[in-house]
């Protein structure tokens, strides 16, 4: 069993940037790819990023590329969503979940979800 509590999220202008973390209870969390996606008010849950057990590769989605990075830290069980240059339209709940087989952008892939936090950029 692995739970997930996400944090960082927040009300922010257009431009700035956020850090959201992922914490994880579980031992075996260091084996799981870990992913984040996100979902507005109508809209379905969509892939933001992911990024594998090890560390050594992440992806991202084209909307987000070149201003999100996707991190870990195995060892305090943690995944971090470093988030720059921010857009009105990256206004969601993110969520973070973990993949016991397989690191990919669909929700399918993955076990483990948290609870969501709720990021806010105004223009």
């Amino acid at each position: 069993q692995v739970q997930l509590v996400e944090s960082g999220g927040g009300l922010v202008q257009a431009g700035g940037s956020l850090r959201l973390s992922c914490a994880a209870s579980g031992r075996t969390f260091s084996t799981y790819g870990t992913g984040w996606f996100r979902q507005s008010p109508g809209r379905e849950r969509e892939f933001v990023a992911a990024i594998v057990w090890s560390g050594g590769s992440t992806f991202y989605a084209d909307s987000v590329k070149g201003r999100f990075t996707i991190s870990r830290d195995n060892a305090k069980n943690t995944v971090y969503l470093r988030m720059n240059s921010l857009k009105p339209e990256d206004t969601a709940v993110y969520y973070c979940a973990a993949a016991g087989t397989g690191t990919t952008m669909f929700r399918g892939t993955y076990d483990y979800w948290g609870q969501g936090t709720q990021v806010t950029v105004s223009s």
